[in-house]
Formats: structure tokens, C-alpha cells, sequence
């Protein structure tokens, strides 16, 4: 902060030497000594004594060295007379012989409390600051400067409470600023805290700032207190900040030349007791790790040789170097990882399958697979394992599934996620360059696994992701070829690994996001939804026993019955797989528990009559009967990513000009199947009883309930069809039949995908009778008989009996009665909007 540095500052007008040893005590004057100080008289033709780099203010005493011939005549003459003298600031402290010209306006009127002659000739003065004046004019500049001047008055614009406030803030910043200067001693803080006037305070501040001298000319310039109060403020906060920056800076390079030292001094001395006892700690981890390395087995030539090589390097580098703990980690990675160690299998294929039935109830496709895999490794010792995807719903077991398949081949289980995985380092892992690098996720299940063959569950990996780190499914495409990974090479540890013992099974709940070349290399297994009769004996076998346990119920206090199961999932879930069955059930045992806490029962069997009182009203309901019991609406069968469900579409008509009005947030593809339905529509319109007046002066508007969701694909093609053709013959698609099927102008229904899912849904909602393209036919055959139950299905290849099927034979009104048009309203205008543009927003529907 302050250049006086509790010293009296030195101004020279000739020279920047000379004066440092003056030492003067700072001027403690009260508030009336310096109103008498300022209010003395000024003359009117003042000698102007110009100075290189200082700013006098009111009250302040600094030291001054007298060098020039004009200054040296000036301080003569005043200091035998009055001793009265104005002092002004060059502009340009460069300039050794000012003119007026060079010199600021305002000044100082200062009186010369003592002369000093030195020895080469030149004079030493202390002076000490009184008013400030204005110059109006230099009247004289020979032998020195002489001007008229007029005083220039400071308006002390605050009092009372919010100038102490103000002087007390200035002062402990002033204070703050010493202590933390090791510059300034200490005695300046309490010279400071004893100045009573604020304007002696503020004027002595203000000469010792570290600031321009322009800056601090423009302080003494400003008339206002209040304004010269700020803008000292200003300053000083400044200068805090950098002093307290400068503080945690030297403190911060401090302590880490200390920690270095006492490290230093420390490992020193740690070293000299380890000699003394013959032991050195270094020479310990070597030896440890050649040891393990020696036992190692299964490592093959080339990660041996690598070993070898870096415990040498180890034995060279210091252990207080950073390489030191890098070279030990890679070494301990290596002889960490199963190379060629193996769990045993256990071909027992009995055995085997009867783990699987006791963990997971139907999925029969699966635990064929994995029976076959035994079967041929039994006959087979090295076959390569397969790599399988397990593709569906979310609740259906595909994640539990893989524990079962582990605890069935008695191999070890390790499962990871790869669901919002943006970078490819996360399968390969960092190279040893990077601080904090370590092998990829592949490598850590296999060194957590402990053993080379073991199951690794790849979890979610159709919500991998990829951007400017790289794509990870380009990395897993080496770890799930049978061909190339029996040389996976990791960024880390940059040798040859084989996984092709290790038994990968992948789960997804789409394909569609997975890319095409992962996707071939993988065994895709489809899990379905589970039926009702499915969900009650997983509840009966699994979901019970579980929650009886968690709630800390036992057998004999619960009983649900089969029909209260069927209930709860009949009217409390709506979902493909069963974990909100599992909520619901949780639920149950958790209302039970607390009314047997509470003393009310011993046990309790639940019954049908009795969830209704525990898990509320029913929050499902079959609505398809009543949603077709007027024309132009007909159901739909659709596939989401969460297993099936029904699909309502709505036509109606109003009058108009044959418009087309699209709404629901449909895509593309399923506005298509609507105008491919208007087109064959129009095509047969007299064979179907369509009055042509339909299409000319009715606008059509199709509508697919649940507006928030987007839907897209080809299948609600022939649902599409019964809607149109149901508005425009007025009969109405019967209520307990479901469809699906992709449509062609030339009149044929092809095949679409998700018909296990479809029909799960159709036997969910009620449905009775679905309807099928022909092509599907081989879809229906894998389906269990039980699950398809008492549902009729029906095949179509052709649209042709389409309408003849899902319509009602006959119509609620007289097609050509409803649309009849009165000639004088033919040529009118439609007021309706043409809504073909929608949003073209597309999610799954087929």
C-alpha cells in the first residue's frame, strides 16, 4: 500500500536519490489544527515550486531534494521570508525544465518546516502540505514560476454515523494492508488508528498509495469527501487483494518446499534404520514380485518376458519417484490377471437344467441353449463359448438369468453396465501415459472374476454411447468376435489376453440401437412377455417366498390365493415383465406385516375380496368393448421396447372438401398406411357401398389416442383400413378383435415383427379373435399352446374379406342417407385445416 513505508516520503524535483535516511515521526494534528492549518491566508502571487513524482496534500510533510537553479532561488527567497511556497505536480516527470504548460492546474500550498544544505551543493527542504489552490494564471516565470491562484475548497458532504462507519472501513483496511506488507512496519497501523481528522486521514492515505502519480493528482483534484472516500476505498481494496494473493501464493510455495523437505528427511532417515537392520524395502517388493512371478502359472512367454523387464526397471528407479508406483502397478496387474486359470465345469446336464428351472419359471428357449452349449462341451472339451444376446422387455429375468447360467456351468459371475458409456477407454482402458490410467472394464471382471473362464454379463448394451472419446461398440466388436478375441490386447496392459473361454452374454431391450456388425456377432435369443398364467406361478414360486422374507414375515403368517394373484395381475399391473408385480405383492406382505406388528391378526389368508382393500381401487381396465361401440374406431395391435400393447384408431368425418386430417403424433410410415387405405378405399367404393360423395365433400380425420407418445411403422396398415372403411360404410368393427399387418395398393397384407408380444397384449386386454397376415403363421408356431390359450387367430394374405371379418354385417346408419349432400351446399367452401404436415416425430411401433 504505502510508499512512506512509516518513513517520510522523499520528492524530488531534480534527482531520485539523496534523501532516503530522513526520518520524521507522521503529524498527528487534530481536527482544529488543521482547520487552521487550511484556513490560512494564501498569497495572492504564489511562487510555484514544480515537482517530478509526488503530490502534496493538506497536512502531509515530506522531504524534499532542491537540484535546479529556478527551485534553488525560489526556496532561498521563501524560506528568508514567509516560508510560504505552492507546490504543483509535472505532468511529465521526464521533463527536467517545465513550462506552465507541463504543469497540472491544481496545487498544494505547503511551508518549508526546515532547509538542509548538502555538500554538492544542493538543498534538502521538509515541507509540509496546508491548502489546495487552483492556478489561474502563471504571472511570472523568471526566476521562477509565480501565479495567481484561488483556494479550492473540499466539501465534506457526510457526518455523524456514516463518516465514522467510513473512517473505521478505511482504517482497518489501512491496517490490514500493513500487517500483511513486510515492507511497512508495524508501527505505521498504530500511527494510522490515532489520526482523529478524517481529512488529514484521508489526505495522508491518499500521498501514500501505490498509485500513478496522475491517480493520485485526480484524488487531489476531487472536490467531494464522500467521492475521495470511495475512491481511496477503491484503491486500497485493491492493493488487499493482491497483498492477500500474494500471501497464499508464499504460504502455498512454503508448505510444499516443507512437505518436500520433511518427505526428504523423513525417507533419509527410514533408509539409514533399514541399513542398520540389514534390510532394504525397496529390494523387498522386488523380491516379492519375482516371487509371485515364479508362480505364476499359465503366463504365457511373451507377458513374462514384459514382467522381467519392468522388475528391472523397478530395481533401478527409486521408490520416491513417480515411475516408481506406475512400474509396480503394471507389474502387480499383470500377475493379478487369470492368465489360462479355470474353474471347472460341470457337465452335469441334469444338474444343470434343474438350477435353471429353479431360478427362473418358463423360458424354455434359453435353457435349451444352454443345454445344448453342455452338451456339445461335454463331447467337445475345447469349444469355444458362445456369445448370446438376450433381447426383451424390461422384467422379464434377463439379467438374473445370467446368474443361473453361471451357478448351472459352476463358473464364476461378473456383471457390468454399459448403459450411458460414451467412452471407448471405459473396454480397452487408458494407456500407462495418463495419470490414474488402468486396464478397461473387461480386464477388471476378469482380474475380480480370479479365473479365465468365467460368465460376464454385458449389461444394457443397446444403450452404449458414443462421441469425440470414441465409439465403445466398436471396441466390444473385437471382445465378442470368437475369432479375434483370443488376443484381446488392452491400452494398458498391451499384451494378448485370450477371452475366448470367457462366456458373454449380452442384454437388451431394443436391437434397433445396436450397431449392424455387434449385432451379427452375437446369438440373439428373444424373451417374451410373460402371460397371466405365467406371472401367477413366477409370483407363486419366486416373488412370494422373496417378499415373505424381506418383510420379515414366514410361511405360515401369509397366504395368497391363486385368484387374488390373478387380480393383482389382471387389474394392477400392465406391464410385460413382473417387476411391478413384484411392487404389488411387495405391497401385500407389507400391509400383512404391519397389522401383525400392530397386534390386530396372527396370519391372514388374502383373497381376492381382500386386495381391493389393500392395494385400492383397480388401476387397469379393459376398454375395448366400449371404445368400438360406434363406427370409424377399430383395434390395433402394436411392439414397444416394453413388450405389446393395444392400439385404438379413431376416423371420423365432418363436412367439408375430401381433406385428410392426421393427428396423434404419427410418422411417416403410418401416415402412408392411412393414404394407402383412402387409395384402395376409393378404388372399390361402389362394391363396399360407399357413396362417392364420402371422399368429395367430407373431410376425413384419423386419430390415434395417446397424443404425447410418437408412433411409426407399417403394421397398423389393415387397423388403419377397418377405421376408414368403418366411418364410411357406418358399421362397426367388432369389439373383442385386435389386429395387425402391413398393407400394399395392390391389395396384399404383409408380414410384420413382434407377434409374440402382440399377442400377449390382445390376451392382456381381453381380446378374443386377432387377426394375422399369412405370412406370420411360422411366428405363432413358436409360441406355447398355453400361452395362445382359447385366442382365435385368423390369417389374411389379401384385404379383400378384411372388412367382412372385423365389421359389423350391419350399419348402425344408411351410408348414403349419412353423407347424402344437398346440391345447393356442393360448392361450399371447408373451413377445416389440412393437418398432412404434422409432427413427424417416430418412435417404434412396429
Amino acid at each position: 500500500m504505502f510508499d512512506q513505508r512509516f518513513k517520510i516520503q522523499t520528492a524530488f524535483d531534480d534527482q531520485n536519490d539523496g534523501f532516503d535516511d530522513f526520518e520524521q515521526a507522521i503529524p498527528l494534528m487534530s481536527e482544529e489544527e488543521e482547520r487552521e492549518l487550511t484556513e490560512a491566508e494564501i498569497p495572492d502571487n504564489l511562487p510555484i515550486l514544480p515537482l517530478k513524482n509526488t503530490v502534496l496534500f493538506p497536512g502531509v510533510v515530506v522531504p524534499i531534494t532542491v537540484g535546479r537553479d529556478r527551485s534553488l532561488s525560489l526556496v532561498k527567497e521563501a524560506y528568508e521570508n514567509d516560508k510560504i511556497i505552492g507546490v504543483v505536480a509535472q505532468k511529465d516527470e521526464s521533463i527536467e525544465n517545465p513550462t506552465k504548460d507541463d504543469l497540472y492546474k491544481f496545487g498544494t500550498v505547503a511551508q518549508i518546516l526546515k532547509l538542509i544544505k548538502m555538500p554538492d551543493g544542493s538543498k534538502s527542504i521538509v515541507i509540509q502540505g496546508k491548502s489546495i489552490f487552483e492556478v489561474q494564471n502563471f504571472t511570472e516565470d523568471s526566476p521562477y514560476f509565480k501565479a495567481s491562484v484561488e483556494p479550492f475548497k473540499q466539501d465534506m458532504d457526510i457526518a455523524g454515523v456514516e463518516l465514522d462507519a467510513s473512517i473505521r472501513s478505511i482504517k482497518e483496511t489501512a491496517s490490514k494492508i500493513v500487517n500483511l506488507s513486510p515492507n511497512i512496519p508495524s508501527e505505521a497501523s498504530i500511527a494510522i488508528n490515532n489520526i482523529s481528522s478524517p481529512s488529514f486521514l484521508l489526505n495522508f492515505i491518499s500521498s501514500n498509495l501505490q498509485v500513478s502519480l496522475a491517480n493520485k493528482q485526480e484524488l487531489l483534484e476531487i472536490r467531494k469527501f464522500s467521492e475521495r472516500l470511495d475512491k481511496v476505498m477503491g484503491y486500497l481494496n485493491k492493493e488487499l487483494q493482491v497483498l492477500n494473493l500474494s500471501e497464499e501464493i508464499r504460504t502455498k510455495v512454503k508448505s510444499d518446499i516443507d512437505d518436500q523437505q520433511r518427505d526428504f528427511y523423513l525417507r533419509q532417515q527410514m533408509k539409514a534404520i533399514q541399513e542398520a537392520l540389514g534390510e532394504d524395502s525397496e529390494q523387498q517388493d522386488v523380491v516379492k514380485l519375482r516371487e509371485r512371478l515364479a508362480k505364476k502359472k499359465g503366463l504365457p512367454e511373451e507377458a513374462k518376458k514384459t514382467a522381467e523387464k519392468e522388475l528391472q526397471r523397478l530395481e533401478m528407479t527409486p521408490n520416491s519417484s513417480p515411475n516408481y508406483g506406475i512400474i509396480h502397478g503394471y507389474i502387480e496387474w499383470i500377475l493379478d490377471l487369470p492368465w489360462g486359470e479355470t474353474s471347472e465345469d460341470k457337465l452335469d446336464l441334469k444338474r444343470a437344467r434343474k438350477i435353471l428351472d429353479e431360478d427362473h419359471y418358463g423360458l424354455e428357449k434359453v435353457k435349451k441353449r444352454i443345454i445344448e452349449y453342455l452338451a456339445v462341451l461335454k463331447l467337445k472339451k475345447d469349444m469355444k463359448a458362445p456369445i448370446l444376446c438376450f433381447y426383451g422387455p424390461p422384467g422379464v429375468g434377463k439379467t438374473s438369468l445370467g446368474k443361473s447360467i453361471a451357478r448351472s456351468l459352476n463358473r464364476e459371475f461378473e456383471r457390468f453396465s454399459l448403459g450411458g458409456i460414451h467412452d471407448e477407454a471405459e473396454i480397452r482402458g487408458h494407456r500407462r501415459t495418463y495419470i490414474g490410467a488402468l486396464p478397461g472394464r473387461i480386464l477388471r471382471a476378469m482380474k475380480k472374476a480370479e479365473k479365465a473362464n468365467p460368465v460376464m454379463m454385458l449389461d444394457e448394451i443397446d444403450k452404449v454411447g458414443s462421441d469425440f472419446r470414441g465409439d465403445p461398440t466398436s471396441a466390444l466388436l473385437e471382445v465378442l468376435d470368437p475369432e479375434q478375441n483370443n488376443s484381446f490386447i488392452d491400452n494398458y496392459l498391451e499384451l494378448d489376453y485370450d477371452l475366448s473361454k470367457v462366456m458373454f452374454i449380452a442384454t437388451a431391450n431394443s436391437l434397433d440401437t445396436i450397431p449392424a456388425p455387434l449385432r451379427d456377432r452375437m446369438e440373439i435369443i428373444n424373451i417374451s412377455g410373460y402371460t397371466l398364467e405365467e406371472k401367477v406361478e413366477i409370483a407363486r414360486k419366486y416373488l412370494i417366498p422373496k417378499q415373505i422374507e424381506e418383510n420379515g414375515l414366514t410361511k405360515k403368517q401369509i397366504k395368497i390365493s391363486k385368484a387374488a394373484l390373478e387380480r393383482i395381475v389382471d387389474q394392477y399391473t400392465r406391464e410385460s415383465g413382473v417387476r411391478n408385480l413384484e411392487r404389488q405383492v411387495g405391497s401385500v406382505c407389507r400391509n400383512i406385516a404391519a397389522r401383525i406388528a400392530g397386534d390386530e391378526i396372527e396370519k391372514m389368508s388374502v383373497g381376492v375380496n381382500d386386495i381391493q382393500d389393500i392395494l385400492g381401487k383397480r388401476k387397469f381396465f379393459s376398454d375395448v368393448a366400449e371404445r368400438t361401440t360406434v363406427p370409424g374406431v377399430s383395434t390395433g395391435l402394436a411392439w414397444t421396447q416394453y413388450g405389446g400393447d393395444i392400439l385404438f384408431i379413431e376416423a371420423s368425418v365432418s363436412k367439408g372438401t375430401g381433406k385428410l386430417h392426421i393427428t396423434g403424433q404419427l410418422g411417416d410410415v403410418m401416415k402412408e398406411s392411412a393414404m394407402l387405405a383412402i387409395s384402395y378405399l376409393r378404388a372399390r367404393y361402389e362394391e363396399l357401398g360407399i357413396p362417392e360423395e364420402a371422399f368429395k365433400y367430407w373431410d376425413l380425420h384419423i386419430h390415434v389416442p395417446q397424443g404425447a407418445v410418437p408412433k411409426d411403422g407399417p403394421s397398423a396398415g389393415i387397423s388403419l383400413m377397418s377405421a376408414i372403411a368403418s366411418i364410411f360404410t357406418q358399421r362397426k368393427v367388432k369389439g373383442t378383435l385386435a389386429m395387425t399387418g402391413e398393407i400394399t395398393l395392390r391389395g396384399l397384407v404383409l408380414p410384420v415383427g413382434g407377434i409374440k408380444e402382440k399377442v400377449l397384449a390382445a390376451k392382456r386386454a381381453g381380446i378374443e379373435k386377432v387377426l394375422l397376415p399369412q405370412k406370420n403363421e411360422k411366428d405363432v408356431s413358436e409360441i406355447e399352446e398355453e400361452v395362445i390359450g382359447d385366442l382365435q387367430i385368423e390369417y389374411l394374405d389379401r384385404m379383400e374379406p378384411l372388412l367382412d371379418i372385423v365389421l359389423e354385417k350391419d350399419p348402425v346408419q344408411d351410408p348414403k342417407i349419412f353423407f347424402h349432400v344437398p346440391e345447393n351446399q356442393k360448392d361450399g367452401k371447408s373451413n377445416s385445416i389440412d393437418d398432412s404436415d404434422a409432427r413427424k416425430e417416430i418412435a417404434v411401433m412396429d
